[in-house]
Formats: structure tokens, C-alpha cells, sequence
């Protein structure tokens, strides 16, 4: 018998992708989503990742500054 879309969907986004579990008092999602749909970004998702991305490139570059300066 075949699998289902669903697991091979599954499957794949096992081995594509890690997955972030984030907790928050109640209301903060929908108020969290509010925000992120008026700075323009089309999902939370990609609001956090984004944010994730840019905090990483700048602990790089300031650890990269601080090994310049030793």
C-alpha cells in the first residue's frame, strides 16, 4: 500500500528542516501575528526566522570584530 501525501510531506520536512517549539502566554500569538502582518511579512514563521538569521549574522560579525582586535 502506498503512503499518503501527508507522510511523504512528513518524511521530507524531517530531513529538510529542524523544528523550533516557542511558548507564550495566551493572547501573545494573536497579538504577535498582528504585528508581524502590519511590519509586512506574511507569516510569523517567517518573521521569526528572519529575526533568528539576523541575530546570528551579528553575533558573527561581532565575534569576527572581536578576534580582529586581539
Amino acid at each position: 500500500m502506498g503512503r499518503t501525501s501527508s507522510e511523504v510531506k512528513d518524511r521530507y520536512n524531517r530531513k529538510a528542516y529542524d523544528q523550533l517549539i516557542i511558548r507564550m502566554p495566551k493572547g501573545n500569538k494573536q497579538k504577535l501575528r498582528k504585528e508581524v502582518e502590519a511590519a509586512g511579512y506574511d507569516s510569523v514563521n517567517r518573521f521569526v526566522t528572519e529575526a533568528i538569521e539576523f541575530y546570528l549574522e551579528e553575533v558573527n560579525k561581532d565575534q569576527k570584530n572581536a578576534e580582529g582586535k586581539q
